[in-house]
């Protein structure tokens, strides 16, 4: 059974409903990472967007831990148990909610609160979450690997 870090960030910008979310994800001492973003949406669409990068290709019985500094990122476990339930169905976005669900369903996930701070995968994620909302604004919807040469940049996490 693999243990697996993920940190996410997303960046949104209200005026332009242009969004951006990154990932970095450590298996071991291996990283990896992804950022991507859209033109229009949503805060909650880029959250889940970026949720369903990071988990979908995840070994079944993987342990996820999650981690984020971002609040709807870390309110989507909370939500998903409650639309599972039939308690609190959302109205919009179904199709990614269904994916995180069925991404998370064969997986012992949980998420943690992590602060921002200089120099860790929280702040390069957000970062890369910036660059990636500023490049949708002006090149539309895309997902792209962020480089490994960057990743060598973080160091033991």
């Amino acid at each position: 059974m693999s243990d697996i870090r993920i940190w996410i960030e997303t960046s949104h910008n209200a005026a332009f409903r242009s969004g951006g979310w990154a990932y970095v994800l450590a298996e071991g001492s291996a990283r990896s990472g992804a950022a991507g973003g859209e033109r229009t949406a949503s805060t909650e669409r880029i959250g889940l967007v970026g949720l369903v990068a990071a988990t979908k290709d995840l070994p079944v019985g993987a342990n996820i831990e999650i981690l984020s500094s971002n609040r709807l990122i870390l309110a989507a476990l909370r939500r998903i148990t409650a639309f599972e339930g039939g308690v609190e169905t959302p109205a919009e976005h179904l199709e990614l909610w269904a994916q995180l669900a069925t991404a998370l369903k064969a997986r012992g996930a949980r998420l943690s609160t992590v602060e921002n701070q200089p120099r860790t995968p929280t702040a390069f994620a957000t970062a890369w979450a910036e660059l990636a909302r500023d490049k949708a604004k002006t090149a539309g919807t895309f997902a792209s690997v962020i480089p490994k040469a960057n990743l060598a940049k973080l160091g033991a996490a």
